[in-house]
């Protein structure tokens, strides 16, 4: 790091740091900071607002009005919990500058000062490469940010910064920059890095490390207003990953690995600071809503560095009627033909999804209806707008019985599409500047290398002992599963509860099998990674998303529920397993994984 600053940095502890969440996306819980503030002992808090699709919307309000661009819920919150934050000495560190960190830092400024709070604001930019995207073989997106890493936190936190905005970092730097800052760790402390990487992707979604989002949540207590997490890291990166006392929700083995096989592929995880190997991570009850995280081993990251690219493909309109009682096919049918026949002009993409929740002999009229969608695409708004909607609406009288719209017609919206791109990372220019014109440029690591490519397994190579009789009951009963997007593609995590069970699982659960448990994904290319330290397995389904949410039209746009309809369907369960789940409590939840 190349330093023009005399700021003196902080002082060094080797007592672990406390360092909460307060906001796992753009749209999280608004009062999370305040009850993170006030309900215990804190060092740093952290939030996270960035996702693909928030930096398109960000996107679209830069092109509005180039002074946006940033979370304004953040500044927000900041207007009502700056001053305590200040007064109890937890630094706040956040993404929420998205497109706009300087910005965000501006109005940060004026805030103190309207506030009469004597705060010291920093932010880290550098990550948008949106002027020089052509020229680096990107193209000509609407946005392109490069995942920076924690440095540059860490930077303005060692120069005595109370808060930090940053740009596109990656989710996980949020925690890393703070622990990196309270050790001083540098580029070369690669196992304390990957440890601080894994408590950081723990934390980073807010409630889901807490029992959110959680397959066994009926097993859990307080599961109304649900705390959010704390990562207590020590210096060598071993943390403790836990939550104020007396709040929602509970802190497990399970939930932990739940979150863990969050949004993730092999077990390679690449960072620009360091590549963390997921299959080293060891989980252990350490009492009440405290779950351990030891062993983690870091490697040399990568000498390139991921770039999210968003642009704008045009608009997107929709409809949906309900269909009722018999007939259903035909009455589809019918509708589709009259509805394309009535159109003045037809839009480039429509495409059709026939929705049968309907059932024989039902006994409300909702459970004899079926959904009907209709989504249109094209860059050109005229065949996407009113006109598109209306057809529907003119055709009321004129189409099968019974015929309903779900909603009124509407003009469209603007969609755009996401893709990843990649540049050598000393191409980015990494930057942390304070309110009074101080700035500093970080470095890359001087360790990057190129990094090997994870092999998937497509089914076990292990002999495993006959478990004993079978009986076809639905996977959920034994295992969870935590699914999520990535890009164009989806990740779908299972795990058993029971660590005995997982040879079972690592033979039973093989790439041939998930297409045909789950029948929209038989033509798509689907990768299989064994983490037999979680006793879970992580599947990765090429493609399955499109373009991306902003784009794709699928039932479940980020595949949040993929992974619950897996453990729906059933597959031949020992009736051994079957038995101890009914008789006893999961042993997993307190047990060590190693």
């Amino acid at each position: 790091m190349t330093s023009t600053t005399s700021r003196t940095n902080t002082s060094r502890s080797n007592r672990p740091v406390r360092i909460g969440n307060a906001s796992g996306f753009y749209g999280d819980r608004f009062s999370a900071m305040r009850e993170m503030l006030e309900g215990g002992e804190l060092d740093y808090l952290t939030g996270d607002y960035l996702a693909e699709l928030t930096m398109l919307i960000l996107g679209r309000d830069r092109l509005k009005d180039p002074k946006t661009g940033y979370a304004k819920t953040f500044l927000r919150q900041m207007e009502e919990c700056l001053g305590l934050a200040v007064d109890k000495g937890v630094r706040i560190v956040s993404n929420a500058g998205g497109l706009n960190p300087h910005g965000l830092a501006v109005a940060l400024r004026e805030l103190a000062d309207k506030l009469g709070v004597d705060a010291s604001i920093a932010f880290v930019d550098g990550d948008d490469i949106l002027d020089r995207a052509d020229d680096l073989g990107l193209g000509t997106p609407l946005t392109a940010n490069a995942y920076l890493g924690a440095f540059g936190i860490k930077s303005a936190l060692d120069s005595g910064a109370d808060v930090v905005v940053t740009g596109r970092i990656t989710d996980a730097s949020l925690t890393v920059g703070p622990a990196a800052s309270a050790f001083d760790w540098e580029y070369g402390d690669l196992d304390a890095l990957a440890g601080a990487v894994v408590a950081g992707h723990v934390i980073e979604c807010g409630a889901q490390a807490t029992g959110g989002n959680y397959s066994f949540f009926t097993e859990l207590p307080r599961m109304g207003h649900l705390g959010f997490p704390i990562a207590e890291i020590a210096s060598d990166g071993t943390s403790v990953i836990t939550k104020h006392p007396n709040t929602g929700g509970a802190v497990t083995v399970g939930t932990v690995t739940a979150q863990l096989l969050y949004e993730v592929g092999g077990p390679r995880y690449l960072g620009p600071d360091v590549t963390t190997r997921l299959d080293t991570i060891s989980l252990r009850s350490d009492g009440e809503d405290r779950v351990a995280i030891s062993g983690v081993k870091g490697e040399a990251p990568p000498e390139t560095v991921k770039v999210s690219l968003n642009h704008l493909a045009g608009i997107r309109n929709e409809i949906t009627v309900a269909i009722t009682g018999l007939d259903i096919e035909d009455k589809a049918e019918l509708f589709r033909d009259q509805f394309r026949a009535e159109l003045s002009s037809v839009p480039e993409q429509m495409t059709w999804e026939l929705v049968r929740l309907d059932r024989p002999d039902a006994q409300t009229e909702e459970q004899a209806t079926a959904l009907l969608r209709c989504v249109a695409r094209d860059t050109d708004p005229e065949k996407v707008g009113r006109a598109f909607s209306n057809t529907a609406v003119e055709l009321a009288l004129a189409t099968f019985p019974g015929f309903t719209m779900l909603a009124p017609p509407g003009k469209g919206a603007p969609f755009g599409v996401f893709e990843p791109g990649y540049v050598d990372a000393k191409l980015v220019d990494h930057r942390v500047s304070f309110a009074d014109g101080v700035s500093e440029s970080i470095e890359p690591s001087p360790l990057r290398t190129q990094v090997p490519a994870d092999e998937s397994e497509p089914r076990s190579v292990v002999d495993v002992d006959d478990p004993g009789p079978t009986a076809a009951s639905p996977l959920g009963l034994v295992a969870g599963a935590r699914s999520g997007d990535k890009g164009g593609s989806a990740n779908i995590g299972v795990w058993v509860r029971n660590p005995d069970h997982f040879d079972w699982l690592d033979a039973t659960l093989d790439v041939d099998l998930i297409k045909k448990l789950l029948p929209e994904i038989a033509d798509l290319e689907v990768k299989r990674f064994r983490l037999p330290n979680l006793s879970a397995l992580n599947f990765v389904i090429e493609g399955v998303l499109g373009r991306g949410v902003a784009d794709n039209v699928r039932f479940d746009p980020q595949a949040k529920g993929m992974g619950e309809w897996l453990r729906s369907r059933p597959v031949p369960i020992p009736l051994s397993f079957v038995a101890e789940t009914a008789s006893a409590a999961p042993s997993s939840e307190s047990s060590e994984r190693n």
